[in-house]
């Protein structure tokens, strides 16, 4: 792609995510952002006192495939320059997830209400992103074909703790048949900070999961009787290791509503 094209290329997503980041603002758009702003880098997020920033830092850098960092706030600052130009982490995200002492207490699609002067934000890399390498690829995602949300599964993996935080892996599902699964592995491996290549495949039953078709975030997909259930850790194990460490309050993404950037998929990429 030449020069020119490239940056034309950009500013055409940029206009996208600014259309869509209105929507999300105006609280038109709550829903799911699987498939939206492609090539964009979409962030799980996680809002904390300050006083409890460095031991959730801490647990990223202990859990980079569950927790891949790409962005964190000063501390009380809504704005993320590095990700976006105009970004505000209390209005730009569909629908927030409110906890209070490691419960789901509440939603919400503006936080600018709650916000505090010692919060720090936390954005970690999505496997939405790397939905739009397989889908660029020539692969079908199953959660976009049909509309829904990724599904997302509480599974046996633990993570290594760090000071308050700990608990097991949540990891999403993807569908394929076994010769597309082998080229989601290799495409996947190139974007470590969307997760990177899966942690499971097959038997769900081996990491925990007794029901494949009951989720425990996002929506049942249809698995077709020749494909095999693919599994890539997932943003919302943060929100396992928040309910266990329970501190006073804490704000997330609702899982698969996630934050929109500005920043390139291919930019993450390493290979």
């Amino acid at each position: 792609m030449q020069t020119g094209d490239y940056s034309d290329f950009k500013t055409g997503l940029l206009d996208q995510v600014s259309e869509l980041r209105a929507h999300i603002r105006s609280g038109t758009h709550t829903g799911t952002t699987s498939g939206k702003a492609q090539s964009l880098v979409q962030g799980n997020v996680v809002i904390l006192p300050a006083d409890w920033a460095n031991d959730f830092l801490l647990f990223c850098q202990n859990n980079p495939v569950a927790c891949p960092l790409i962005g964190v706030s000063q501390t009380g600052d809504p704005m993320l320059p590095g990700l976006g130009r105009d970004l505000d982490i209390r209005t730009d995200i569909p629908e927030y997830q409110i906890f209070r002492n490691g419960e789901r207490a509440e939603t919400a699609t503006d936080i600018r209400d709650v916000w505090r002067n010692d919060f720090v934000t936390f954005v970690l890399g999505c496997s939405f992103s790397f939905e739009d390498a397989l889908v660029r690829a020539g692969l079908s995602i199953r959660n976009v074909e049909q509309g829904q949300n990724v599904s997302m599964y509480r599974s046996n993996i633990a993570t290594q703790s760090a000071g308050r935080f700990h608990g097991d892996m949540v990891v999403s599902m993807r569908p394929f048949k076994a010769a597309d699964a082998i080229r989601a592995i290799q495409i996947t491996t190139r974007l470590p900070k969307a997760h990177g290549a899966p942690v499971h495949i097959g038997d769900p039953a081996l990491i925990g999961i007794n029901d494949i078709r009951t989720p425990d975030f996002g929506d049942a997909v249809t698995i077709g009787r020749d494909e095999i259930p693919v599994f890539w850790a997932c943003g919302v194990t943060p929100q396992v290791a928040l309910e266990n460490a329970r501190p006073p309050i804490a704000i997330t993404h609702v899982p698969g509503k996630m934050l929109l950037t500005e920043r390139l998929n291919e930019e993450l990429a390493v290979l």
